[in-house]
């Protein structure tokens, strides 16, 4: 798998969102809830129907992982219940089944599905799944939410790991602390 950077251009997020929508309510929600989660794909992968969803099929509010609790933004929601609709997968199963087995997809499948969508977008850069991660970090950052919460997310051990990770540069970086006084 090749090294891969975060989305930085919404309108490229929503041109991917289009395309994997496209393809499956499945492909759709993993990107979705990748960006706007933070988690690893090996996490993303091994969550179940009944852990993202109440019996009723309402998506739940909070993912309870086993080294934290994820909150599911409206967006993830709104993918959540479009899937829902679509596959009403049953409660044992995977999230991201596999249409011809029993388990998750694999991961390398959610890199094909990513780049596949990048392809079909007439996108230059490859994307995969740790395009998901870094776009959620990167857009995260840039809206002001904490660095050590990003760091914490990602359970980096230091803040510089966490900003090159994100490809936020030096430049980016610069505090302007100006009080106002």
């Amino acid at each position: 798998m090749e090294y891969v950077k975060p989305i930085t251009d919404t309108e490229v997020i929503d041109m991917l969102k289009h395309e994997l929508k496209k393809q499956s309510s499945r492909n759709y929600l993993l990107f979705v809830m990748g960006i706007n989660t933070g988690l690893r794909i090996s996490e993303l992968l091994s969550v179940l129907v009944k852990d993202a969803y109440e019996e009723n099929g309402e998506p739940k509010s909070f993912l309870s992982l086993s080294k934290q609790d994820v909150y599911l933004n409206g967006k993830v929601k709104q993918a959540l219940e479009w899937h829902y609709e679509n596959e009403r997968p049953a409660l044992e199963q995977y999230l991201f089944q596999s249409s011809r087995k029993h388990t998750a997809i694999s991961r390398q499948q959610a890199y094909r599905v990513m780049n596949q969508a990048a392809v079909n977008a007439r996108l230059k850069e490859k994307i995969g799944p740790h395009t998901l991660r870094k776009t959620f970090g990167y857009h995260a950052y840039k809206k002001g939410i904490a660095l050590s919460l990003i760091q914490k997310r990602f359970f980096h051990s230091t803040p510089a790991e966490t900003l090159r990770y994100i490809g936020i540069n030096k430049e980016e970086v610069k505090p302007h602390l100006d009080v106002h006084l």
